[in-house]
């Protein structure tokens, strides 16, 4: 399959520090790839690199074989990359339907007409519906955002990045917080989006990256230690030591 995303020797020090050293990552179209290893491995700010949080000290990042290392965050979003937080970044006092809303509304530079009352008719009205059926939000249409299960605020945060219909969307740690069946239902939704939208996402429950993640890509001490399918990465020794081990058995 063709390349959605890809980084080119891309590399971040702030001083003396490394906190990224020569990523090279080709991550395949409609790929659902997890990106895994200890704390302080470089995850977060590898992430930071692809959606224009931070730039890099050297090295390129490319969407769909374009360079897009010098473009901002709001320009990478246009391009088709969003991101989504290990904190969600809500609107609480807004109902499901009128966040969701919000966002197609935004995406179409309609932000500043919506109003209150959600209009219950039109072609944006049944796109919400439509993407908070896939989210399994339809039931929750009209509840306050911070009335909701934590786990379904992490999945409106996902329906938000979704709005903006992304080529790559990016999830920082999307079961951070959530209590274990929720985390379930949660990755379930993930692995049933569109394969239009290629997946990258952090995560430290192995359980949930084994089971739903097609490639991995492991992260040590800011530089790539090993890309492979799961059950490559589970038979790696090196994982093991340095990470997959103390991990599983935690």
């Amino acid at each position: 399959m063709s390349a959605v995303l890809e980084t080119r020797a891309l590399s971040k020090s702030y001083g003396r520090f490394v906190a990224n050293s020569d990523i090279n990552l080709t991550i395949a179209t409609g790929a659902r790839h997890a990106l895994i290893g200890p704390n302080g491995a470089g995850k977060t700010t590898l992430v930071n690199l692809l959606t224009g949080v931070a730039r890099p000290t050297s090295g390129e990042v490319l969407l769909d074989g374009k360079t897009i290392t010098q473009l901002s965050q709001h320009e990478r979003v246009k391009r088709g990359m969003t991101r989504t937080f290990q904190i969600n970044t809500l609107f609480p006092r807004l109902t499901v339907l009128q966040s969701i809303m919000l966002a197609l509304c935004e995406r179409e530079g309609l932000a500043a007409r919506l109003f209150a009352k959600v209009p219950r008719s039109g072609p944006l009205f049944d796109e919400a519906l439509r993407l908070l059926e896939s989210l399994r939000l339809l039931p929750f249409a009209d509840t306050v955002t911070r009335e909701m299960p934590y786990g379904r605020q992490r999945l409106l945060e996902i329906g938000l990045g979704l709005a903006s219909r992304p080529r790559v969307l990016l999830l920082d740690e999307p079961a951070a917080g959530i209590p274990a069946g929720e985390s379930q239902e949660v990755f379930e939704v993930i692995a049933g989006l569109s394969r239009d939208v290629t997946v990258v996402f952090i995560e430290h429950d192995m359980h949930l990256v084994f089971r739903f993640a097609e490639r991995i890509t492991v992260l040590v001490a800011g530089s790539v230690l090993i890309e492979g399918t799961p059950a490559e990465i589970a038979d790696d020794a090196r994982v093991r030591e340095v990470y997959l081990g103390e991990a599983v058995n935690d």
